[in-house]
């Protein structure tokens, strides 16, 4: 039996459909809302199974990795968050890179020669890696309008991801993943599918616009936190809305908190782009986990807001 587990978001989708257009496969999916990471833990697998795992940590997925590794599971993970450790192990093949200017799509193009690269530069936009992704679109015989579709889909996909729950978003990953596998260029897609792409687009819109209601409960020159109401368009909208706040403000850190199902806050991190280090240890100090450039915490408790902020202000004074 072969497994794909990945992240729901744009570089998750995105690192599997090159892979997938490269190598077909009928596989089972395993994948969820974008702070859906630890995966591994529902994957039932045996000697002799092949699972990919793309852009969710290894870190978080340790305890689950290793059970799948004693039972004879050959384990392929691709991946550019904090690892921690990489086990040892003959049926593990691993090819994690967690630096600030890298996403998985990028690893898979690297990875596969460069077969698929407008996914890998889709994936990258949609990672908030704009100038990454604009320069690997040289390679690309695309015009400046292409060039934003790519940029618009990968934000739009990636901000589908965003939510408690899948009832949360406007269409399941594992789903998103299946219209787009057929197409090997997101242009293609794009221009057989308008109604899709048109969908997320309004969506994102539309969301983008309450986000810009919301002002900041806390900030400085070095520093924003923003608190969102416990609306459905606020549990999608966090996560590209830091990356929008990031982008339009370099010099800042960005937090943004949204209420979640166990009565805390999930948090969305950004560091500033002009120093894209620390957002993965400051949220792991508060159970939480990411990159250097952007992280999150699941849940964070009302009465930790406080600390979280102070540790925020010492980050990144």
């Amino acid at each position: 039996m072969n497994i794909d587990v990945f992240n729901g978001d744009a570089d998750g989708i995105c690192s599997l459909l090159q892979l997938r257009l490269a190598y077909p496969r009928e596989s089972k999916l395993v994948t969820g809302v974008k702070r859906d990471i630890g995966l591994l833990s529902r994957v039932v697998a045996e000697s002799g199974d092949e699972v990919v795992v793309l852009d969710v940590s290894l870190d978080r997925n340790r305890d689950a990795l290793m059970r799948l590794l004693v039972n004879g599971v050959e384990v392929f993970y691709m991946d550019h968050h904090f690892s921690g450790e990489i086990p040892s192990h003959p049926g593990l093949k691993a090819a994690i890179d967690t630096g600030a200017n890298v996403c998985t799509s990028l690893l898979m193009d690297r990875f596969l020669g460069s077969r698929y690269t407008a996914w890998a530069i889709t994936g990258a936009f949609g990672d908030n890696l704009e100038p990454v992704a604009s320069e690997a679109a040289k390679t690309l015989n695309i015009s400046a309008r292409e060039l934003h579709d790519l940029k618009q889909l990968g934000i739009c996909i990636n901000y589908n991801a965003y939510g408690n729950d899948i009832c949360d978003l406007h269409i399941a990953p594992d789903l998103l993943y299946k219209e787009l596998i057929g197409y090997r260029s997101p242009l293609e897609f794009i221009g057989d599918k308008p109604q899709l792409y048109e969908q997320l687009l309004d969506g994102y819109a539309q969301d983008m616009l309450s986000a810009a209601q919301i002002e900041a409960c806390f900030e400085t020159d070095s520093i924003a936190v923003f608190m969102l109401p416990d609306e459905k368009w606020a549990r999608r909208v966090g996560g590209v809305w830091a990356n929008e706040l990031a982008n339009r403000r370099p010099d800042r850190a960005h937090a943004i908190l949204s209420r979640n199902r166990n009565g805390g806050f999930q948090v969305s991190l950004r560091a500033p782009l002009n120093n894209k280090t620390g957002a993965d240890e400051l949220c792991r100090q508060f159970h939480g986990g990411g990159r250097k450039a952007a992280a999150g915490i699941d849940n964070l408790c009302e009465e930790n807001i406080g600390d979280f902020i102070l540790a925020l202000q010492a980050k990144y004074p």
